[in-house]
């Protein structure tokens, strides 16, 4: 049954052979949809099992009008899209917020709004299922954002700073030898300085948090206020309250009302500090000195890996930068991804930007080594 009678598409009563296919193509690719939803909510419980399912349904309404249209050429069976098989595939097997990422995408790109068989309600269901993605991708973007960007930052300032560093030794005429030492010793370095700089940061960060936090002490300190010189509105002035707002407040702290309209302004319980929101986007001091440590080793390696292999020359220079390339490509693309922007044009900006600045040290080198000789 169409569920939107009131778009229902014109007669069709002689669909062309173009229009069967496009139709079928469609059909395969809403059964697809509406299974990745349900792989995905199967990995999920409570209100995101929810919102998951209910996307499989809103799927299922549009396959149903597919299905109405094609008639008895429904039953010939049409392969989903490339991208939506993958995308099936990735939710059986991780289920993560990569899979949303790309279903975000997926939804972003309907081609409803141009086809004249598609209802406007149809339509207008891709948009609003465009927006429910990003909402559930995003918070699966702030549960792991803060460690995750110490992760991607590391993993690519290992790759540029090591490249850099071996094409600028490199060029000045040295031995291998001498420029896989420096590779290693870059690597080495650059991973401690990584782990420590993000531990002080996240750490300072964390507690400037914590400083910020309102506490509880208007509640021990109301009771012996001077209620005509009433400190206390200025207090609240100063967390964001309006003066008739910040005047209400206090004297609920007084003990003159007894509602407590706005707790949030005076009352948090110190139990809650170590699981806001605010903190879990930023990350653990630990958790991103690790991570960063341990992504830059392993970015600031590969430039290193045709030296230890024995390539020497022009040979090791051509290799490391063709690995390099390809890790840099593939960083990019992953942020172009959990961001929901397009992951080629975020891997090629990484890859311009890493080999640029892998070029000036090459062409710097050169001088240098010429400026010895």
């Amino acid at each position: 049954m169409n569920p939107h009678p009131a778009d229902a598409f014109p007669e069709r009563p002689h669909p062309s052979s173009s229009d069967l296919k496009r139709w079928r193509q469609y059909l395969a690719d809403e059964r697809a949809e509406a299974d990745t939803y349900r792989y995905l909510a199967e990995r999920r419980s409570g209100e995101e099992r929810d919102i998951l399912l209910a996307l499989a349904e809103a799927e299922g309404r549009h396959e149903a009008h597919w299905r109405e249209l094609l008639g008895d050429d429904a039953n010939r069976r049409t392969k989903a899209s490339l991208r939506n098989r993958l995308l099936g595939f990735l939710a059986r097997r991780f289920g993560s917020v990569f899979v949303l990422a790309l279903a975000q995408r997926a939804e972003g790109r309907s081609p409803y709004a141009s086809d004249p068989n598609a209802t406007n309600a149809m339509a207008a269901d891709e948009q609003i299922h465009e927006e429910v993605v990003r909402g559930l991708a995003t918070r699966g973007r702030t549960r792991l954002s803060g460690n995750f960007r110490a992760a991607v930052f590391g993993a690519n300032d290992g790759l540029v700073s090591n490249l850099a560093l071996i094409m600028g030794i490199g060029a000045t005429g040295v031995s291998s030898g001498f420029i896989l030492f420096s590779g290693l010793a870059g690597l080495l370095a650059g991973a401690l300085s990584m782990g420590a700089g993000e531990y002080v940061s996240v750490r300072s960060q964390r507690e400037l948090l914590e400083a910020s936090r309102p506490t509880q002490i208007t509640l021990d300190a109301a009771k012996s206020l001077d209620i005509d010189a009433n400190e206390l509105v200025l207090v609240y002035r100063a967390r964001g309250m309006s003066r008739e707002a910040a005047e209400h407040r206090a004297a609920e702290r007084m003990g003159l009302y007894s509602c407590d309209c706005d707790p949030s302004f005076s009352l948090n319980p110190e139990a809650t500090v170590d699981g806001d929101d605010e903190h879990e986007s930023v990350g653990t001091g630990l958790g991103a000195a690790v991570s960063s440590f341990c992504f830059f080793a392993s970015g600031a390696i590969i430039p290193v890996l045709p030296y230890i292999f024995g390539f020497t020359g022009l040979t090791a220079v051509i290799i490391s930068c063709v690995l390099v390339s390809l890790a840099l490509l593939m960083t990019g693309a992953v942020v172009g991804l959990l961001s929901g922007a397009s992951p080629l044009k975020r891997g090629v900006r990484q890859l311009a930007i890493g080999l640029g600045a892998a070029a000036a040290t090459y062409v710097l080198g050169l001088l240098f080594g010429t400026g010895v000789a």
